[in-house]
């Protein structure tokens, strides 16, 4: 597994500890893992705003994985290309006042695959002949564009074909959508969540805020929640919990937050929220530390080079940080394991969609607990992954 790969290279810097011309490196990140879930393998989402499919549906890879059902290489763009029909629709019937843009959120997969199942990347890769990888800048451009069209027709109606010649824009730049609708195939290469016992319905979004009461459904203010789907509030030290459990326990979360954050670093495999122990200072230290510049403290802060202290995030903090848009909805990422560094601190191993080249630890990285509770906007999971009490009651709601 690349978590475990992951464990190797970060370890192999204590290798010759002892040395003391090695002496310095034993202060930089040194990571052990303490649970690894299976996954597949790292893909690049490329030149597309598309992570919210890329992480979803590695999260519902490692499902498959979980129920049994094996390994499978499922198609991102299936799910996209249809994705794009029903918030286009949406946005026609709300006269334009809809969001419409290449964003979404995990469960966007989950009613894609509710209505017209999932295909394998081998039968739909959305990448035309002589393309090598994903580049939608211009495919979303041309939608845009058409939508506008449509909207400001001076006909005096829609016409009856604007769908059509819709979708063929997507088939276009996509790739028409496989025709399995009336598949007889027994086997798993298509429609694999009626095989696999897969249900999009033991599902559940969870998110922690203090503008709205906890354990309601609310429609999380979002602009990537185009469709109004509902996210149980809970506070946050039940959500850190919620988090951590499953993953203890062998279910992988998919994570929806904010990586704009200048501690997330995804070229030094890390996300941190670093703070300085200014009480571990002599006094001389102390004023030298006191008398830098806010730039030059933040520069000290964010080397990446070693673990430190790190900040303590309330509820508050959070709900700060959401109210003033510092911390929003920008990136979707696939919860895989859990690690820790050598001063025990714990992280979220996190599956990245920016290709297994982006850094030296394979697409991956280590989210820290506090980076997580300061700027996790929802996560999905699976209903069984629920602690006992948790599980009552969102029943009853």
């Amino acid at each position: 597994m690349i978590n475990l790969l992951m464990a190797v290279v970060f370890i192999s810097n204590n290798t010759t500890a002892q040395d003391s011309l090695q002496k310095p490196d034993e202060e930089k990140y040194r990571f052990s893992v303490t649970h690894d879930i299976p996954a597949t393998p790292v893909k690049s989402q490329s030149k597309s705003g598309t992570c919210w499919s890329f992480a979803a549906t590695s999260f519902v890879e490692s499902e498959l994985i979980r129920l049994e059902a094996g390994e499978t290489d499922l198609s991102e763009m299936y799910f996209v290309n249809l994705a794009y029909r029903d918030k286009a629709d949406r946005y026609i019937r709300y006269h334009g006042k809809s969001n419409f843009g290449p964003g979404g959120q995990a469960h966007d997969v989950m009613n894609v695959i509710r209505k017209h199942g999932f295909v394998t990347e081998k039968e739909y890769s959305g990448i035309l002949p002589g393309e090598e990888s994903h580049n939608h800048s211009e495919l979303h451009a041309v939608l845009n564009g058409f939508l506008e069209a449509v909207l400001t027709s001076k006909s005096g109606k829609l016409s009856q074909v604007w769908k059509n010649a819709y979708g063929a824009i997507l088939d276009t730049y996509l790739g028409p959508l496989p025709d399995h609708e009336n598949d007889t195939d027994k086997s798993m290469k298509t429609r694999l969540d009626k095989k696999s016992g897969f249900n999009p319905d033991d599902y559940v979004e969870l998110t922690s805020y203090l503008h709205h009461p906890f354990y309601t459904w609310i429609n999380l203010e979002i602009p990537d929640n185009w469709t109004y789907d509902l996210y149980y509030n809970i506070p946050l030290e039940e959500l850190m919990a919620v988090m951590t459990g499953a993953l203890e326990n062998g279910f992988t979360v998919c994570w929806d937050g904010d990586v704009s954050d200048k501690g997330f670093s995804h070229a030094n495999s890390v996300a941190i929220l670093p703070e300085k122990d200014t009480a571990s200072l002599d006094a001389s230290e102390k004023e030298k530390w006191e008398k830098l510049s806010e730039k030059d403290k933040m520069a000290e802060l964010y080397k990446f080079e070693k673990p430190g202290k790190e900040k303590i995030i309330s509820p508050e903090m959070r709900q700060d940080a959401f109210d003033s848009h510092l911390a929003t909805d920008d990136h979707l990422m696939h919860f895989t394991g859990i690690s820790k560094d050598q001063n025990e601190t714990r992280y979220f191993i996190t599956k990245n969609s920016w290709g297994a080249n982006s850094n030296k630890t394979g697409g991956y990285l280590h989210i820290s607990e506090s980076y997580a509770r300061m700027n996790t906007i929802a996560v999905m999971i699976h209903k069984d992954a629920l602690p006992e009490f948790l599980k009552k009651k969102i029943a009853n709601k």
